[in-house]
């Protein structure tokens, strides 16, 4: 039986509806991505590198939905432009190999995944985007690991707001900064990690928090991402896990509660990294220029 509650929506800014609650795809295979789109999860989260030597992500995406005998039209399909491809002509050709690897005519959210500001290409990259955006390849354009400056430049040098920015956000670091601004310019926030790699299982707050409405962590941390207004990405490789992580909607979190959970965050609470930083971490310029980038567009 499909969970309908799940399937509750956002108006993006370009009144695009996406899911609220969406599964994200690392590594996962077909078969329980397929399962978790029979229960309801139509917000599925993939990217060009969610691929390894055994799985490729995309294709994986495409596959599932297929064998899931949900229709195309109810699913929101979420993709990611890889670092080595910035740049405008770059982008466009990026697109279009994750758009024949998912085996679909078109993407519901195309996002920039990093911005690497020291290559200062994110402002061509997003002009591809607006134009795969015009020509009607995606329904709605984003970033991912954007501060405000960045996407204070897009919104003064381009022609379109980012929809959505995917960021890093669980109870041990929240971005506020980020989340206000994308609350008074009409960008939804969405949630990557927001279980921060099991810590919220065994938090005491969030474990305290939990038994007064008989309910795990995970299950407060979701709730309390919902009370937010913050959408966000959730995995795990049985069906189970995922259904009991999703049962956030027969109990609400006081002001107190969500007050308590907001004093967790901390600078030092960030556990992916840092998108000033991260292609530095890859040395990207250097393989780009030796021809050895992952991803990169030949």
């Amino acid at each position: 039986m499909i969970n309908q509650k799940i399937r509750e929506t956002v108006t993006l800014n370009n009144g695009v509806e996406m899911p609220r609650i969406g599964l994200g795809t690392v590594f996962l295979k077909e078969e329980i991505m397929r399962d978790a789109l029979r229960y309801g999860f139509y917000n599925i989260d993939t990217a060009t590198d969610y691929s390894n030597d055994e799985i490729n992500g995309e294709e994986e995406v495409g596959k599932a939905i297929r064998s899931s005998g949900v229709d195309r039209k109810d699913v929101f399909v979420t993709t990611k432009l890889w670092n080595s491809s910035h740049g405008y002509e770059n982008a466009l050709k990026a697109f279009d190999y994750s758009l024949k690897t998912l085996g679909l005519d078109y993407v519901d959210l195309y996002l920039i995944h990093w911005p690497c500001p020291d290559f200062d290409d994110y402002i061509d990259t997003w002009k591809a985007f607006e134009k795969l955006y015009k020509d009607g390849l995606v329904r709605a354009i984003g970033v991912s690991n954007f501060f405000p400056e960045w996407l204070e430049r897009i919104k003064q040098e381009c022609e379109t707001i980012p929809a959505v920015d995917q960021v890093e956000y669980h109870p041990f670091f929240q971005q506020r900064h980020v989340y206000e601004y994308c609350r008074a310019n009409g960008i939804q926030t969405e949630a990557f990690s927001p279980m921060c790699k099991g810590r919220v299982v065994t938090d005491p707050t969030l474990v305290r928090i939990g038994a007064k409405y008989g309910k795990t962590g995970p299950q407060v941390t979701a709730r309390f991402l919902y009370q937010e207004e913050i959408c966000f990405i959730t995995k795990s490789s049985t069906l189970d896990h995922l259904k009991e992580t999703v049962d956030i909607f027969d109990f609400a979190l006081s002001e107190e509660d969500m007050a308590e959970i907001r004093a967790l965050s901390s600078p030092e609470g960030r556990i992916n990294m840092d998108p000033r930083t991260f292609h530095e971490l890859m040395n990207l310029k250097d393989q780009i220029k030796a021809g050895k980038a992952k991803y990169a567009v030949k």
